[in-house]
């Protein structure tokens, strides 16, 4: 499977997200809040799918001899990873930034340059969303949300590579 380079928005604070982007991220958000725990370990088991190697990148994951799909800390990490990208996309044009609820930015850079995240693990990322965002609401996807959630994904990607360069130049 070949992902071609995104060009994410520069993190200069500035967030256009329109009101038709927010309107449809916000009610697929809500559509599929209830299954927010299965969504997540989808998202998960698909970029597993795509990208092997990417199960080296999770401790509980790598050492563990239980299935994907009954791996308790998988499933944990799955829904905490899918709900704060989903409302960091529902909340990007309200708060004109992206927003992380109860992980702060630093962090979400300091664990992403620890475990060397590079480009092309947040592109499968991406593809991964928003093919199970596709399957979670498919009377709802459109050519329009797709872009809107891409584009909500584009600039929550831009965040936490701005904080993993201020990081990774600090002395």
């Amino acid at each position: 499977m070949s992902f071609t380079n995104v060009n994410y928005p520069a993190s200069d604070g500035t967030v256009i997200f329109t009101e038709e982007q927010e309107a449809l991220v916000v009610q697929s958000w809500n559509v599929m809040k209830k299954n927010s725990a299965e969504l997540g370990l989808k998202l998960f088991l698909k970029i597993f799918e795509i990208a092997p190697t990417a199960k080296k990148m999770f401790s509980f994951v790598r050492d563990s001899d239980v299935p994907l799909e009954q791996n308790q800390k998988l499933k944990g990490h799955a829904m905490s990873v899918f709900v704060m990208t989903c409302k960091s996309a529902a909340q990007l044009r309200k708060a004109g930034k992206v927003t992380f609820g109860e992980s702060s930015l630093k962090h979400m850079g300091s664990v992403h340059l620890k475990y060397g995240v590079v480009d092309e693990h947040f592109e499968v990322t991406r593809f991964a969303l928003l093919e199970t965002i596709k399957e979670a609401v498919p009377e709802m996807w459109s050519p329009e949300m797709k872009n809107a959630w891409a584009e909500a994904f584009n600039h929550l990607v831009a965040a936490i590579k701005a904080e993993m360069q201020r990081l990774s130049t600090q002395p």
